[in-house]
């Protein structure tokens, strides 16, 4: 539990981190940009404390709050794709974060209805982040991208058999709650270096 609990400071360390970088060289010269990396950031920096109070209280609306929180994480990195790529406006990222959000009613019509909503929200991420490698990407941002995909599905299976692993002596005491949370971590790293790395592009289309 220790570490389970301690892991939840990288995410604040990556937000942080990501947040520090704004005015350094990451690509990023646009102000749309700019203010998708800041809110992405600060996501980032809020989820561990969200984390903390699943934790600590294991209350369900602590486990309901965090599922609410995961939700538009994806949607923002989808967001953020189809900005680069579509120039979309902060009217789409308000309404795109909103549906996001009210798919977690989901769970009101079937039991599986958050995990339902969350294949979604990474099929769709996972296809906007091919599709813009696609049209702009090189060998960084491949490099990028599949290190973000591999952490996903590190941080989708480990999350998934938690139980069944914590019957082996080597998940422990580093359970498998742990390193999904490590792979998540990770993915959410992975996800900014590619998309600070392409979101130059955006001027690009604008100049066109």
């Amino acid at each position: 539990m220790p570490f389970n609990s301690l892991v939840n400071l990288g995410y604040i360390v990556l937000g942080i981190y990501w947040l520090g970088r704004k005015n350094a060289s990451v690509g990023i010269k646009d102000p749309i940009g700019l203010y998708l990396n800041n809110i992405f950031s600060w996501m980032a920096i809020l989820y561990g404390p969200v984390q903390w109070v699943r934790l600590w209280t294991q209350a369900h609306w602590a486990a309901v709050l965090d599922q609410w929180f995961t939700l538009p994480i994806f949607a923002w990195a989808y967001i953020w794709c189809n900005s680069i790529m579509k120039n979309w406006t902060t009217q789409y990222f308000l309404i795109l974060e909103v549906i996001s959000i009210s798919s977690y009613f989901l769970c009101l019509l079937h039991p599986q209805g958050f995990e339902v909503a969350l294949l979604i929200h990474i099929v769709c991420t996972v296809v906007a982040g091919v599709k813009l490698q696609n049209t702009y990407g090189d060998a960084s941002s491949r490099t990028y991208l599949f290190l973000a995909l591999t952490s996903c599905l590190g941080f989708v299976c480990l999350k998934l058999l938690d139980h069944w692993l914590a019957q082996s002596f080597m998940f422990q005491t580093l359970t498998g709650h742990f390193w999904s949370k490590v792979c998540d971590i990770l993915q959410f790293h992975y996800a900014f270096c590619f998309l600070t790395h392409l979101d130059h592009y955006r001027r690009f289309r604008l100049k066109k």
